[in-house]
């Protein structure tokens, strides 16, 4: 999401004499298994210098989605001068199949596009993705867009659908029903004037007729909380990871992790975690609850530095400032559905700016995982964990170029 980094800086002033307070535990973690997840090394897919079909990129390549379909992976991407809303932001599209990568389409509309969500529905493919602004300082949403393909560079003409200002954030078929998440009011994450966040909980069957999950209540949690993903268990209950940047008075600063019984899936009991995990990605893998997120390479991690003493504004600016400052990497993280906590597994090659994965499961077990990343060339540390890596400063990063990469993960076996 865009960060309104000179804004910060301009409220940094106002709050630079209050120290950085690092508070709150991290939840006991459980008995490490005798397994661990294990990566393969990064194969770039999409950089400044090379992409899929030679698609002419930008500097910033970021943003993405991937699906398959009709035998062939398909990502959707966004390029850009910077990680910053622009003018000149492009989203495209390209397949990959047994006769290498072909150009699928690409959108522009002198304005920023991000958000790119794929929805497969049998011999269909949608594409959603918001509408931002041009002003790199300010996160402007002006609504979410559907078209759906038919041939390479044959899509219908994009329109509009569901309410002004709904970004969409997943869009996925769990159990024969295709599911849609989003939020409506992000424009206040960053005014820091205490208006709530909606998150929309949706469903369709023709990709462009939403409806509430929950008849009569597309609204499942209101407060600090914006981007959202979710699987189910086996029960068919629903687990939830939702990035509480904008902060609210019950759960502070961070991040949500959420469960809803499945006979009642608007019913969302939460618990609040201090770290803040960026750009969630929630996955079930054989009776596991997966997140790739974002991670804070700070003493804790924590998003939420207890600045109790703080008015709620003067929090949220500080925390802002503080989490920009510092380097990142994107991780995979494990999720507790008993406890609502989340353990650290291990961290993707990545740093910087960094961490807007989607994932692919295999028929042999593993998952590739698709991730950007400031470019690790003349950082190669980066790419053998846990060695140490030549970091780059969140703020720093999003002005540098960032790749697109993908990367297999081999579970452990289910007990």
């Amino acid at each position: 999401m865009l960060q309104p980094w000179a804004r910060l800086c301009v409220a940094s002033l106002a709050i630079a004499a209050v120290g950085a307070e690092c508070g709150g535990e991290d939840p006991p973690d459980p008995p490490d298994p005798e397994e661990k997840v294990t990566l393969t090394a990064p194969e770039v897919v999409v950089s400044l210098d090379a992409a899929p079909a030679g698609v002419p990129t930008q500097t910033s390549n970021n943003n993405l989605d991937v699906a398959r379909f009709q035998g062939r992976t398909f990502l959707a991407w966004r390029t850009a001068p910077s990680h910053f809303a622009s003018s000149e932001t492009v989203l495209y599209v390209a397949s990959e199949g047994d006769d290498g990568w072909r150009l699928e389409g690409s959108f522009m509309m002198g304005t920023d596009l991000r958000e790119p969500r794929f929805l497969v529905l049998g011999e269909r493919l949608f594409l959603y993705y918001a509408v931002l602004g041009t002003d790199p300082f300010a996160f402007e949403p002006q609504g979410m867009m559907v078209t759906e393909y038919h041939a390479p560079d044959d899509w219908d003409e994009p329109e509009s659908l569901y309410e002004p200002g709904f970004i969409p954030w997943r869009a996925k078929v769990l159990n024969g029903t295709a599911y849609l998440i989003g939020y409506v009011g992000g424009e206040n994450i960053y005014e820091v004037d205490g208006e709530p966040i909606r998150i929309h909980l949706l469903k369709t069957e023709d990709g462009r007729a939403l409806e509430p999950v929950v008849p009569g209540q597309p609204v499942v949690q209101e407060g600090g909380g914006s981007e959202t993903d979710f699987t189910f268990l086996e029960d068919g209950s629903l687990i939830a990871v939702t990035r509480n940047e904008a902060g609210d008075e019950e759960f502070g600063w961070g991040s949500k992790i959420c469960r809803a019984p499945a006979d009642d899936l608007g019913a969302w009991t939460c618990a609040s975690d201090k770290k803040k995990y960026d750009s969630p990605l929630v996955f079930d893998r054989e009776g596991v609850v997966w997140l790739v997120g974002r991670r804070n390479l700070t003493e804790t991690g924590n998003y939420d530095l207890d600045s109790d003493e703080l008015s709620p504004k003067e929090q949220t600016e500080k925390y802002e400032i503080e989490y920009s400052f510092n380097p990142k990497r994107c991780a995979l993280w494990r999720v507790d559905p008993e406890t609502l906590t989340v353990h650290h597994e291990v961290d993707l090659p990545s740093r910087g700016d960094t961490c807007f994965a989607s994932q692919l499961p295999n028929d042999d077990g593993t998952v590739t995982i698709y991730n950007y990343s400031n470019a690790l060339d003349g950082a190669a540390d980066c790419a053998s964990w846990p060695n140490d890596c030549n970091d780059i400063d969140w703020w720093v990063g999003q002005g540098q170029e960032t790749i697109i990469y993908r990367v297999d993960a081999t579970f452990p076996a289910a007990d």
